[in-house]
């Protein structure tokens, strides 16, 4: 007779392994990632508000920027929350107003500067060769070149305009985007499924943009944030050196038309000073957590 005891039904079902949980999804993981960075989440809260001031504040604070409102040079407090600049303009409606056009003009220049880089890049790391060595040749000469200076010279020559502003700031600082694609692309390209891909016969422009882009996009995407805080400062300098447009204010326009009057009215320099640098930090905040939350180590962690 067998001796050995037989499992009963419900020890079997105690016994039996749990199913494994379903992923997160990648991009959810990603997010996730992202949010439990405190830093990161700070700068996309911060960023939050200062969008949201500068599109729906002018109309809630409900004051004209360009028109005199209280006596020149009046300290904050003294009728307005931030005083007034050199001829008596409210300086706070000035800042919401004007952060418009500064963040416009700084994420425009920033998708022209990426979408260039990309696609210099990409060509050159792709097809290798001679258009790999004539593409950086024509990289390398946009590095050496003062870029502010450049962008000076292209603003002088086709008149100040937020269009003008704009390619003049894209047009001198794709030369980093486009390095980082075309190491990307080197990289990639030599992966098996893009050996395979070609083999089957994908075409050229398949691979590159379907195929190749796509692993490429995190680090190019965490480059975009530094790119788009370089172009803000970019603009404000710009605005600084009395080159941005005379029909708008930026917040560059304000501490340059103001900055005589640094020592005897303070605020009138240092409020919107104060508005680029914490616009700046947010973005770079958020894209220190973008790369964090794209970086397999942070996802083994996580």
């Amino acid at each position: 007779m067998n001796t050995q005891a037989i499992a009963s039904p419900d020890a079997r079902a105690d016994t039996a392994p749990l199913p494994a949980s379903k992923p997160d999804h990648p991009l959810r993981e990603t997010l996730k990632i992202f949010l439990k960075n405190k830093s990161a989440a700070g700068g996309l809260i911060l960023l939050t508000i200062i969008l949201l001031g500068t599109t729906i504040g002018p109309a809630l604070y409900g004051v004209d920027a360009y028109e005199m409102v209280w006596m020149p040079l009046s300290p904050p407090g003294d009728g307005t929350p931030l005083g007034t600049d050199y001829i008596g303009r409210d300086i706070l409606a000035g800042i919401l107003i004007g952060g418009r056009v500064t963040l416009i003009v700084g994420a425009a220049s920033a998708v022209m500067t990426i979408v260039i880089g990309i696609l210099v890049g990409a060509f050159s790391g792709f097809f290798g060769g001679r258009v790999d060595a004539a593409l950086m040749k024509f990289t390398e000469f946009f590095q050496v070149l003062p870029s502010l200076l450049l962008a000076m010279v292209l603003v002088t020559i086709f008149s100040p305009s937020i269009g003008t502003i704009i390619f003049a700031i894209g047009i001198v600082g794709w030369a980093q985007v486009a390095r980082l694609t075309r190491a990307e692309f080197l990289r990639i390209g030599n992966l098996e499924y893009v050996k395979a891909a070609r083999a089957a016969g994908a075409r050229d422009g398949y691979l590159m943009f379907r195929v190749i882009l796509p692993g490429s996009l995190p680090p190019i995407i965490v480059s975009s944030a530094l790119v788009t805080g370089a172009s803000i400062l970019f603009e404000a300098g710009l605005g600084y050196l009395g080159l941005g447009d005379p029909n708008t204010l930026s917040w560059g326009m304000i501490i340059g038309q103001n900055q005589n009057y640094l020592l005897d009215a303070w605020w009138t320099v240092t409020c919107p000073g104060i508005a680029i640098f914490l616009t700046v930090l947010a973005i770079s905040l958020i894209g220190d957590g973008i790369n964090d939350a794209l970086n397999p180590r942070a996802r083994k962690r996580a």
